[in-house]
């Protein structure tokens, strides 16, 4: 299965995933094969990388995702070649669904709103500021536009998924 992964500087990835009979997986990024084996406790992953382990840590549901790896934080969209492939047949706006709307990637708590109703943001601007797991996320822009809609307030409690803030 192929993936589409992209980051927060923009950048994207292809990722090919495949399952083999004997239980094994082949990961194949960027046209490279990387020799990879994981193994998952809820949404705790120990991944082996070319002889290197890595810990994660995976929130959220795709596309949008939150990663932590080596104590560092990201937000990632990711993409099946289905979820694509579904997207341009509804004839969906490039760049996938809910691209405006930013969305809590896990449970806590909003420290600070960064943006008001009418500003105009820049794709790659941070709107909104998350405590979660202890840690301060900075939410950023996914494209160019103006903040229509903020829904929450300092303070606020989210659950993973709740709307923050609309760009439109």
């Amino acid at each position: 299965m192929r993936y589409f992964v992209t980051f927060p500087s923009g950048d994207e990835i292809a990722v090919d995933l495949d399952h083999l009979p004997t239980g094994e997986l082949t990961v194949t990024a960027q046209g490279k094969r990387i020799d990879a084996d994981a193994g998952a406790q809820s949404r705790f992953s120990a991944m082996r990388v070319d002889n290197r382990v890595v810990d994660l840590c995976i929130e959220g549901a795709p596309p949008g995702v939150g990663v932590i790896a080596h104590g560092h934080r990201f937000y990632a969209k990711v993409e099946s070649e289905r979820m694509r492939t579904l997207t341009a047949a509804l004839g969906a706006k490039s760049g996938g669904p809910g691209e405006g709307t930013i969305v809590s990637p896990m449970p806590g708590r909003v420290l600070k709103i960064l943006v008001k109703e009418g500003d105009e943001v820049a794709k790659g601007n941070p709107l909104i500021v998350v405590e979660a797991m202890k840690m301060e996320n900075e939410l950023s822009c996914a494209r160019d536009g103006k903040v229509l809609k903020i829904h929450v307030t300092p303070g606020q409690t989210v659950e993973s998924g709740a709307r923050l803030i609309e760009v439109g």
